[in-house]
């Protein structure tokens, strides 16, 4: 019972809540419809109101197009007069223009007419004073010559040159013309002297040219003398050289040919010499240079390094020949040569960096050998 009592509770509450939300529904319902109402007259008004829009526009477009077409006319009308503007500029620049040119025409016309008034006067003044001729006393006076204007006018024209190339009248030249000729004179006898300078000039070139080649020739021929002695004291005398000039004409640049051909040899050039045969040629043509005029020292550095022993004795021979008139001191590192030495100077290094001479004198020995 009591279970039927709640669900008839919970059924009248229920009922009470639906009927509420039925009276809330009607209430709604009735607020729809007036809202409804409200909408539907807004929107009538709306429709009038945009159908009033819309003619108002139509009429404004209408408008607008009749101002567009009133604009477009007015433009036509300013490019028009615009174009009528810059052709009346253009035609008054033109005016200008012209104008200027007869300005500047009529300034030179006038320009002329004052150099005729000019000439016109200074021709009146000439023939008052250097002719004694009035010149209204003549204009009336009919012409006697035969001669055609254009002839007297290149006439006068050639005689206005001529007097225009001989120029003013110089007061002074009397004056400047002795001075001229004493400077002419003065640059005469300078001209003179250096002449007589010039033959004096090439004649002594031509002294010395001749006492030079002369020298030359001598040395030469000592030179070659001794060339040939030395040679043949370092080779045999059977062995043949020579010196030649290449060009006897030209002394001053003549080349000099060295001929050596030791015996059984028939070289064209003394590349096609052994080395040891090279070094005692260059070491004979040496020593005939030397003896022309010897010198108290002469250092030769390691001269006998190419040469055999046989050629070795053959120079230190020919060195201690030398010896009585110069000193010689010859850097080498051979044991023969260094036999016929008088003093050996050796450089030694007892401490490493330190170095040290040392000297053996031969002299000392041979004469306490003595």
């Amino acid at each position: 019972m009591t279970k039927q009592q709640s669900k008839i509770n919970a059924l009248k509450q229920e009922l009470d809540f639906k009927s509420n939300q039925l009276q809330d529904l009607h209430q709604q319902v009735e607020n729809n419809t007036t809202s409804l109402t409200d909408t539907t007259s807004s929107i009538e008004q709306s429709a009038t109101s945009l159908k009033e829009i819309e003619e108002g526009l139509i009429e404004l477009i209408r408008k607008r197009e009749e101002d567009q077409q009133v604009l477009n006319e007015a433009d036509q009308a300013y490019y028009n007069v615009r174009n009528q503007l810059s052709e009346k500029e253009s035609e008054l620049r033109h005016k200008v223009k012209e104008k200027e040119q007869v300005e500047h025409l009529l300034a030179a016309i006038k320009d002329k007419l004052n150099e005729l008034k000019l000439q016109l006067a200074g021709t009146k003044e000439r023939l008052n004073v250097e002719f004694r001729i009035q010149l209204e006393d003549i204009l009336d006076q009919a012409r006697t010559s035969e001669t055609s204007l254009e002839d007297l006018q290149e006439k006068a024209d050639r005689m206005k040159k001529r007097l225009e190339n001989l120029g003013e009248v110089n007061p002074t030249a009397i004056e400047a013309f002795t001075e001229m000729k004493k400077r002419y004179e003065f640059i005469v006898e300078q001209k003179n002297d250096l002449v007589n300078a010039k033959d004096s000039l090439l004649k002594t070139i031509e002294e010395v040219e001749a006492t030079a080649n002369q020298k030359f020739l001598e040395t030469f021929n000592n030179v070659k003398e001794h060339f040939i002695r030395v040679f043949k004291t370092l080779f045999t005398e059977d062995d043949h050289c020579d010196l030649v000039l290449e060009n006897p004409e030209n002394l001053a640049e003549t080349g000099i040919d060295v001929i050596a051909r030791p015996k059984g040899k028939r070289p064209t050039s003394l590349t096609q010499l052994s080395g040891g045969e090279r070094t005692l040629t260059a070491t004979a043509l040496l020593f005939a240079i030397y003896l022309i005029k010897p010198a108290p020292f002469c250092i030769l550095d390691e001269v006998d390094a190419p040469l055999d022993d046989a050629n070795v004795g053959k120079f230190t021979n020919m060195i201690r020949q030398f010896s009585d008139n110069s000193q010689f001191i010859i850097v080498t590192h051979n044991k023969m040569t260094m036999s016929t030495v008088d003093v050996i100077y050796g450089v030694t290094m007892q401490e490493p960096g330190v170095s040290k001479l040392v000297s053996v004198d031969f002299r000392n020995l041979q004469q306490n050998q003595n």
